[in-house]
């Protein structure tokens, strides 16, 4: 099974300034297979770490901005900015794409804060505007910990993934996530009152009143998240589910099971809890029957949160687990199981995003190979295809056939350069 033959949204050129080791790269990228090759820490990953933060405007390197600043130009120079910039066309129209990070003096202990701006096509524009309008999927090995750590990694995959397919859910999620912040400070000053619901209180001091304000604003954002989370995580388990059928040689059967915080589906009478292996369908549901049921399952929790100081429901704390063969790979899987899962995500992911664009995404490949056995190699190769835009960086090429690197454009990485 090969990708099929489609137009990709292809990146021609990336300039950068001040990112991470490289002062100044400006480089022209073909529309075909790209091996950065070079040792290692020589900038490999920078590069497509700085085409994925075009994408997604984060770094899936670190969750801190500012560590991607040159290190020397902020420890020399007060006032430092950092450039990325992609010159790409998608569909038949050409666009520029900019990231800038400020980081300027604040007067304050010679303190120092980073500001970050975002133009399309030379005009400023907030990140929930923006994202999605170029598109990247990235394959790192570290990446593991969205199977194997936290809730959180696995919520910030999911949410990196639909912010760039789905234009509204970067938007979204900000302002559910400023409500939420609302919720819990009043659920908090609530509770060191002991839950006083004086009618006469202020907005300023808060009542339980105001609760059904952020309850509103919170259940109606969050059944958009939750709805859209369902579709996503149904969609790509079709997908991965099909490469890792093919990976695995038909020996395992990958599934994702979505537990939403709040689940909308009412369970079987009498049954707490379902099995973590029950396959659970909610597809069906209805945004208005999300919403009311949030609504009301906050309201009936008000006295315990209150107590608690904390919302404790809500796609903040929604989990995604990865299944074969109905083990939890996150607790159980081997090192092979947990890499051949990620590799049949990824390229699901891939065929997920051109599917909801209608573009194909720039693949960002960071040392797969040396990853894999010689026939994961064959099936990886077999199904990016020789078509589409792809950047693999590599320390060593004999890791590739022959042909495949005689095809390619090879570039040299080293020192802060890229070199043919």
């Amino acid at each position: 099974m090969t990708l099929p033959l489609r137009k990709p949204m292809h990146l021609k050129h990336l300039s950068l300034t001040n990112f991470r080791k490289f002062t100044r790269l400006d480089i022209d990228i073909p529309q075909r297979v790209v091996l950065l090759a070079g040792a290692n820490a020589q900038g490999k990953t920078s590069v497509l770490e700085a085409i994925y933060f075009l994408a997604a405007f984060t770094s899936f390197q670190t969750h801190a901005d500012r560590q991607i600043v040159n290190f020397y130009e902020a420890k020399n120079n007060p006032l430092t900015v950092t450039r990325l910039v992609a010159d790409y066309q998608r569909s038949k129209n050409k666009h520029r794409l900019e990231a800038r990070l400020i980081l300027e003096p604040t007067g304050v202990l010679n303190g120092q804060r980073l500001r970050k701006e975002i133009l399309l096509d030379g005009v400023k524009k907030p990140v929930s505007e923006v994202i999605g309008h170029f598109n990247a999927v990235i394959f790192v090995p570290q990446m593991s910990q969205i199977i194997e750590g936290a809730p959180e990694d696995r919520r910030r995959y999911l949410n990196l993934a639909l912010a760039q397919s789905t234009p509204a859910y970067a938007r979204i999620l900000s302002e559910y996530n400023q409500a939420l912040t609302q919720r819990n400070a009043l659920l908090k000053l609530l509770g060191e009152r002991g839950g006083n619901s004086d009618k006469r209180s202020t907005p300023q001091s808060g009542s339980v009143d105001q609760l059904d304000v952020w309850d509103e604003a919170l259940a109606r954002l969050g059944a958009q998240i939750i709805l859209w989370r369902i579709e996503a995580i149904q969609q790509i388990e079709r997908l991965a589910s099909r490469v890792h059928h093919e990976l695995t040689r038909g020996s395992e059967i990958l599934r994702l099971a979505y537990e939403p915080a709040f689940d909308p589906l009412p369970k079987p009478e009498r049954q707490l809890g379902l099995k973590m292996d029950t396959i659970v369908d909610r597809s069906r549901l209805e945004l208005d029957e999300i919403r009311d049921g949030f609504q009301t399952r906050l309201h009936e929790l008000r006295s315990e949160e209150i107590a608690r100081g904390v919302t404790t429901i809500g796609p903040h704390r929604d989990e995604l687990r990865f299944l074969t063969n109905d083990i939890d790979l996150g607790s159980y899987g081997s090192r092979g199981q947990v890499r051949t899962t990620l590799l049949a995500l990824k390229l699901a992911e891939v065929n997920w995003m051109k599917d909801r664009t209608g573009e194909w995404p720039v693949i960002l490949l960071d040392e797969v190979m040396a990853e894999l056995d010689v026939q994961r190699r064959a099936d990886l190769l077999n199904y990016i295809g020789e078509s589409e835009q792809v950047l693999f960086t590599t320390a060593d090429l004999h890791l590739f056939p022959q042909d495949f690197v005689e095809k390619a454009e090879v570039r040299r990485v080293g020192g802060g350069r890229v070199e043919k």
